[in-house]
């Protein structure tokens, strides 16, 4: 029987390393989990803006996330009671993220309760949806090693599409498809403890399921109509998460 149950612990053991072993090997070879340097002005500006450490609330992501700082009455509205910082900016992969919160040292002297990230777009040209989640995964598992108390409240990558710019709505079978196999592989990281999901995508759409340019302009970016959406559609959980 001591036999028995040592070669059980033995073997729960083994697959136990084996599965870091892997993980280790994925993250390794994933090219989205690639570290992009980020060294450029925004970055720079970030370090200054956090050296106060102040910030309940941080915002991890792209140009969409950077767009915040044209909304600053919605922005103020939605999350000012939280002093939110804005770490957006545009361009930016899975793997520049990942830089910027461990070479680039954006959130080191910060003691947020609350991070919220929407990232992964700018890597759908290069990368499969199981790469792009896997650097999406990386960056919370980043997080949580520098600030094991915070919440994150992860947000599913927005729909998008490609059309010619007289076309006012795309339908909804020419939205991108890999941003809904991204969001399927995601949502799955959420325990609802430490990492919470949310897709508020489907509010950007409208009722037959398409994208309408009054709400991204190009299809990509947010209007100021989609600023509203989001900060509607988030500021209940971020007061919530945030606490």
């Amino acid at each position: 029987m001591f036999v028995r149950r040592c070669l059980a612990a033995g073997l729960a053991l083994a697959l136990c390393f084996g599965a870091q072993a892997q993980d280790k090997k994925d993250t390794k070879d994933n090219p989205a989990t690639k570290l992009l340097n980020r060294d450029i002005p925004r970055h720079k500006q970030f370090l200054k803006i956090v050296e106060k450490g102040e910030g309940d609330v941080i915002f991890l992501g792209d140009s969409i996330t950077h767009g915040w700082e044209g909304q600053k009455k919605t922005w103020e509205d939605a999350f000012g009671a939280h002093k939110p910082v804005n770490l957006g900016i545009g361009g930016d992969q899975t793997g520049h993220v990942l830089w910027r919160i461990t070479e680039g040292k954006e959130i080191a002297p910060l003691k947020p309760k609350l991070a919220v990230i929407m990232i992964g777009t700018n890597n759908t040209g290069a990368h499969s949806a199981e790469q792009i989640a896997g650097g999406i995964k990386a960056i919370i598992d980043e997080l949580h090693k520098q600030k094991p108390e915070m919440k994150v409240l992860l947000l599913g990558v927005f729909p998008r599409a490609s059309a010619p710019k007289d076309v006012t709505v795309v339908a909804a079978d020419k939205l991108n498809p890999k941003i809904k196999a991204i969001n399927d592989i995601i949502a799955k990281f959420a325990d609802d403890k430490k990492v919470f999901y949310k897709d508020i995508g489907p509010k950007f759409l409208n009722a037959e399921g398409g994208l309408d340019r009054k709400v991204m302009p190009d299809l990509l970016h947010l209007s100021a109509e989609g600023y509203k959406i989001w900060g509607e559609a988030i500021k209940e959980d971020v007061a919530k998460l945030a606490k």
